[in-house]
């Protein structure tokens, strides 16, 4: 049958010949790719739960927050790899029906390269956020020090980390131009003291009494739990102007170091003054050359 030259019997004939040859491959490949959908799917849930038992390990008061901030990273990183799959799909699909590709390819690269050029740094934070969260570096209420600048950790996003400091400052970091991070509450805090007593005492007697303070504190009902061990000694650490140095340093539960140590020196403080321990201070003794010793018999005359 023609019509206007056009010979309809051949062209479905034709068409029906690449159908056998082409159409198991095209349903092929989409079925595989279905199965592959399936199983992307699946592991992406499952990243989820992993990241979520990671992150919610130790943080029960930031659990709904993480997990929103969680489902959005899978959400994003899940639209990304289907993005990716189906047009590797769609681009088998249209080789199979005989559409050169090439310069399709060839449009997407120069587009795809426009694109990575434009929007690297936003990418590289991405993926440096991403790698933050599954390495587990930093957490929702954690203290950190990032840059050189510390302070509790109030939002991780997926660009940009958020820390308040204690002056109520809140710095923004992306999470690509993050150089150094210092976590000072993951899984343990501690604080290091360094206690200056006189060159008179005996620095045995003053380790002792440190030791018996932080035992108290460690058998009281609102300080003991969350002091993990008994105190560390190192020693006598150095010879300063006015004081010898005994360094110390005690664990305990994340966040919680700073009001132990501020207990503690205060109970300290009230311990070395019952048991006469001499605390000395910066102090300068000052001589007039011959008149000093004069200046010295006069006075003690005039207290006679």
């Amino acid at each position: 049958m023609k019509l206007l030259g056009f010979d309809f019997h051949t062209y479905a004939k034709d068409f029906m010949d690449f159908l056998v040859v082409a159409g198991p491959r095209i349903l092929i490949t989409l079925l595989l790719f279905l199965i592959l959908n399936i199983m992307l799917k699946y592991g992406l849930k499952t990243l989820e739960h992993f990241i979520s038992k990671k992150l919610l390990a130790d943080i029960k008061e930031a659990r709904e927050e993480l997990d929103k901030r969680i489902r959005t990273l899978i959400s994003v990183l899940r639209k990304i790899v289907y993005l990716v799959l189906w047009g590797i799909a769609i681009m088998i699909v249209l080789s199979q029906l005989g559409i050169n590709i090439g310069p399709i390819i060839a449009t997407a690269g120069v587009l795809g390269l426009a694109v990575s050029f434009g929007a690297q740094n936003l990418i590289k934070d991405f993926i440096s956020g991403l790698f933050l969260i599954l390495e587990n570096q930093v957490r929702l209420g954690d203290v950190a020090i990032i840059n050189g600048t510390g302070g509790l950790v109030e939002a991780i996003n997926l660009r940009t980390i958020v820390l308040r400091d204690l002056s109520g400052i809140v710095h923004i970091f992306p999470n690509g131009s993050i150089n150094t991070l210092s976590n000072m509450t993951l899984g343990w805090s501690g604080y290091v003291f360094d206690i200056g007593v006189a060159y008179k005492e005996d620095t045995d007697r003053v380790s002792g009494i440190m030791y018996e303070v932080l035992e108290s504190m460690r058998a009281d009902k609102k300080y003991g739990p969350v002091i993990l061990e008994p105190l560390e000694i190192f020693g006598v650490d150095d010879f300063a102007d006015s004081a010898v140095i005994v360094k110390a340093r005690v664990k305990t539960k994340p966040i919680k170091q700073w009001e132990v140590a501020r207990e503690y020196r205060r109970r300290l403080k009230k311990a070395f003054d019952a048991q006469g321990i001499e605390i000395p201070f910066p102090h300068t003794s000052i001589y007039f050359g011959e008149a000093s010793q004069a200046f010295r018999v006069l006075l003690e005359q005039a207290q006679k």
